[in-house]
């Protein structure tokens, strides 16, 4: 059955063509498996609450008419402002508008938050962009610039609430605007389009613009809020959106509420936060976290920007997803909230998720796969740009901005046939990674630091199942068939061995003392019946063995010293550079003359071999074993083929999207 929706429908309807629903909420009470829900453009004033799932053989099916023309926006116009002093205005609001969640008492604050500053789940819009918010009226007045903004000469537009009463006053320096000839908007609804119970499965939502909703933080031990997301459900499709403004995440694939262990480090701070993932982990698996019944959504088409925690997050709910074809920018540039968990794309357990074809760049963080990226793929995508314009950051609490983040997890863990151009590349706290096919022009840093406390659970193959825990020991890395590019310049003053030149000299040079696995495996003797155990155990606390081969070091980068085919070459000047026009990005490089007849083999899942501690190939999450024989086009590479993303020089000259 087809239900319609039309805002503009003459009066209240039954979800006829020719009586239509008015809102989206009525046709989310009636839906059932097998429906589809058709909505007219026009601006949806709800958070719309869906009642009912579909089946794998029946979704349910949320449709925008004209794509993009179906908005369901978390704010309110306000208009009525009154001048207070110089260039702010004043508006008072009744909380009645607010029902049971006024965004401006609501603090975003939780878990793995790290910013100082007091700030709340509400905020102001003028003509479409957020306000930021001053922590007193005297801050708001002076409409001073905030210095870790990624656009600080617009962050003297300010806003400041107090509590009268039952009212919520807002001040707002709106500089030389008036307000009342704007349109200016404030966030009223906490969501966009989420079920509040969970287990409603196999819903398609396609089309929709969502936007400015007051979502609160989303920790990852904890319930994770969001604009957009299935709850703790199986099966979604969300596909061709515009999602965007949102004070927190834009889509949420992650943890349920679980009144027993949520905000049990924010409330009593007597277990460490490292401790509580372990804890939802297990907790997990009695709360239905099973393939069966968690996981296997698509989100793909959807264009994800302006929101200030994350475009993307999920813990344990996106296991077996699939991320593609995605637009995801300006994540987290006001750097008002501050933590661990800010990133365009934030997945902890994100077990057998495949992450590719996106365009991930202007984000704090691009990708950061968190806890157990046992089985994941992040393939295809082109990443950019991902640092504050003064390289410097503190929102991730001294953790640095780059295009991919692994950590904590024992693999296997896939990157390939990426392009990654900004500061620093790939930040590796954690082990069982495999790169391959990657044009790399930043550093890798963090191999081998900071992590050996940290006992993290892996997985039943392809399963959510708990097999086992063990610390991060680091390495079990395969690097293979990438091009590495000193892209940008490193301090002459670097010292050898400091942590100035991890954090800015490119190659593979930092696994320079770990061992090849020949070296590894004759620590333990394995001809010896009754080997000497305690010697067992020092080599058992030692890192993992690395294999690194056929890559290109351009520019300067340097390779592992163990490396026997490579090609090495710091004379000739590199050229890559990324035009953008029209909409459409490409690159401008001259990396094929510096290949020269530097060819190399085929790899596959043999070459990779099983992560060590889940002893899990690297393969497909349904077994299969993988040939990159593919580029990042898809292009076929024959037999023999050249290190980096591109199977040919005419094929570098492509649109990359």
């Amino acid at each position: 059955m087809i239900y319609y929706v039309d805002r503009s429908a003459p009066g209240e309807g039954d979800g006829s063509r020719e009586r239509p629903f008015r809102r989206i909420n009525e046709a989310a009470g009636v839906a059932r498996p097998g429906d589809e829900v058709l909505v007219a453009p026009g601006v949806y004033r709800e958070s719309v609450d869906p009642q009912h799932g579909g089946t794998e053989e029946q979704r349910i099916v949320y449709r925008s008419e004209e794509p993009l023309g179906a908005v369901i926006t978390g704010a309110e116009e306000i208009a009525g402002w009154q001048r207070y002093q110089g260039n702010v205005w004043t508006v008072r609001v009744d909380n009645g508008a607010f029902a049971d969640f006024n965004p401006y008492t609501t603090e975003v604050f939780g878990d793995w938050y790290f910013a100082p500053n007091v700030r709340h789940a509400g905020a102001v819009y003028l003509n479409d962009r957020m306000l930021y918010e001053a922590e007193s009226l005297e801050e708001c007045i002076a409409g001073e610039v905030y210095s870790p903004s990624w656009e600080p000469e617009y962050s003297v537009y300010k806003w400041f609430s107090v509590q009268e009463g039952d009212q919520t006053v807002l001040y707002a320096n709106f500089q030389d605007k008036d307000p009342n000839k704007e349109t200016v908007e404030i966030n009223v609804r906490r969501r966009g389009f989420f079920p509040r119970e969970t287990g409603r499965g196999h819903i398609t939502f396609s089309g929709f613009k969502v936007e400015k909703a007051a979502t609160t933080w989303a920790p990852p031990a904890a319930f994770q809020d969001g604009m957009v997301g299935p709850h703790w459900s199986r099966g979604w499709i969300i596909e061709d959106c515009d999602i965007s403004n949102s004070k927190c995440c834009g889509i949420s694939l992650g943890k349920y509420y679980d009144p027993e262990n949520d905000h049990y480090f924010t409330t009593r701070h007597v277990k460490s936060p490292t401790q509580m993932e372990r804890d939802a982990v297990c907790r997990g698996q009695y709360h239905g976290w099973m393939k069966e019944t968690v996981g296997s959504h698509i989100v793909r088409r959807c264009h994800i920007h302006h929101c200030e925690q994350t475009g993307i997050v999920g813990r344990m709910g996106a296991v077996f997803s699939r991320i593609e074809d995605n637009h995801i920018h300006h994540i987290n540039n006001m750097q008002e909230l501050g933590g661990a968990e800010i990133s365009g794309i934030k997945l902890h357990a994100p077990i057998d998720v495949t992450i590719r074809r996106n365009h991930i760049h202007h984000c704090t963080m691009g990708i950061w796969c968190d806890w157990e990226p046992q089985g994941t793929r992040i393939s295809q995508n082109l990443l950019h740009h991902n640092e504050r314009p003064d390289f410097c950051t503190w929102a991730q609490g001294g953790m640095g901005s780059q295009d991919v983040f692994v950590e904590v997890g024992h693999g296997p863990t896939l990157i390939d046939n990426n392009i990654m151009l900004s500061r620093c590349s790939v930040r590796l706290a954690t082990q069982g990674v495999a790169m391959v096919h990657n044009l790399v022009m930043g550093p890798l840093t963090s191999v081998g630091d900071g992590t050996h406390h940290r006992y993290t659970p892996y997985h039943i193959r392809h399963r959510t199942e708990v097999a086992g825990f063990m610390t991060i020991l680091h390495g079990d890395d395969r690097i293979y068939n990438n091009i590495f590019v000193q892209g940008h310049p490193a301090d002459e003053q670097v010292k050898p061995g400091g942590p100035e030149e991890h954090e800015r000299v490119v190659g593979t040079w930092c696994f320079d003392e770990y061992p090849t696995y020949e070296e590894w495996i004759s620590w333990f003797d394995l001809d010896v019946k009754r080997p000497d155990m305690h010697k067992l155990a020092e080599f058992h606390a030692k890192h993992l063995p690395v294999r690194i081969d056929g890559n290109a070091y351009l520019n300067g980068a340097r390779p592992w010293k163990n490396e026997s085919s490579r090609l090495v070459d710091d004379k000739k000047k590199v050229t890559v550079e990324l035009v953008e026009k029209d909409d459409r990005y490409s690159l401008k490089t001259n990396l094929f003359d510096l290949l020269g007849d530097f060819t190399t083999g085929i790899i596959n899942s043999d070459t990779l071999g099983s992560a060590f501690e889940p002893e899990q190939r690297f393969e497909s999450p349904d077994g299969r074993a993988i040939i990159f024989d593919v580029d990042y086009f898809g292009n076929h590479r024959g037999v023999a083929t050249i290190p980096g993303p591109f199977a040919s020089q005419a094929a570098s000259e492509e649109p990359l999207c």
